[in-house]
């Protein structure tokens, strides 16, 4: 296999494909076999027509097939053997076949080099979260009112299936402690990111920006739709909406991005779980201070 990739931009790339002998030549064989069998030939029963017959007969079906089973096995080789990380299905161009040979050439949208540097040791400053008693009241009170009840005591407790008011009160104090510490921990997780990628300009590729988008845009739709929103309406927003979603779309895309270069770089495995597990590692290795606020 000859291979030769070459740059269109920074996020797309043309490979050309060239292979000859062999592998075309049994493929062919391959495709003339199965076209004998399934063949329908006046005078001869099936498997058993002449070859110069079917050659005749199914040059140009066979052709066909040949490009339609060789293209995709030679095309998944060829990146592999290039190390390219192709994001969407590749742009087939140029296809040429002979009996001996097939060239053709795939354009693809592939993952940006992104020079991550600096993302250990960030600062970072966090204040000690604490729970007071007028926070546990005004929660317990929100409760007392959603039920119209007048009296807060054991009995509301158990209504709510506490064994008595001071148990409602510790889960109560647990609940908001760790609302205060995730609500923390997305502004600092927040900060880190935008620390990391201040320096870093690097052109987004758009099949992952548009895929990122529609998620969101058909998240939206059903939000309004279990609002009751009637579906002509949805319809008519939709525009708008994609407008209003892109440049959040984009900055999600930008921190994926980023986070995967660092999990490279880290040998954090390439997953689902990836995102969370990059996000753990600059935790880690962020250099935390108490604010004396």
């Amino acid at each position: 296999m000859k291979t030769e990739v070459k740059k269109l931009d920074s996020n797309k790339r043309e490979i050309s494909i060239e292979v000859s002998g062999d592998i075309v030549k049994n493929k062919f064989e391959d495709v003339f076999a199965q076209i004998s069998k399934e063949a329908k030939i006046p005078g001869f029963r099936p498997g058993h027509a002449p070859r110069d017959i079917l050659e005749k007969k199914y040059s140009s079906h066979a052709h066909e097939l040949v490009i339609k089973e060789l293209i995709p096995q030679l095309y998944n080789q060829a990146i592999d053997k290039e190390g390219l990380e192709v994001l969407e299905l590749p742009n087939i161009s140029e296809v040429k076949l002979d009996r001996t040979t097939i060239t053709f050439k795939a354009q693809v949208e592939v993952s940006p080099e992104i020079p991550v540097k600096n993302y250990k040791g960030i600062k970072v400053t966090y204040k000690k979260i604490e729970v007071g008693p007028e926070a546990i009241k005004r929660n317990i009170d929100s409760l007392k009112e959603a039920r119209k009840i007048d009296v807060i005591d054991d009995n509301f407790a158990r209504c709510l299936g506490y064994p008595n008011l001071a148990e409602l009160e510790k889960a109560m104090e647990k609940q908001i402690y760790i609302q205060e510490e995730n609500l923390q921990r997305q502004k600092i997780e927040k900060e880190i990111i935008e620390n990391i990628t201040a320096g870093l300009d690097f052109k987004l590729p758009q099949s992952l920006v548009n895929r990122q988008l529609q998620d969101l845009v058909r998240q939206a739709k059903l939000d309004l739709a279990l609002k009751g929103s009637p579906r002509d309406k949805i319809e008519e927003q939709e525009k708008t909406i994609t407008g209003q979603l892109e440049p959040e779309a984009r900055s999600q895309v930008k921190v994926y991005l980023v986070l995967t270069a660092i999990a490279k770089k880290e040998n954090i495995p390439i997953d689902d779980h990836m995102p969370r597990k990059a996000m753990e590692f600059l935790l880690k290795e962020a250099d935390w201070k108490e604010s004396s606020n």
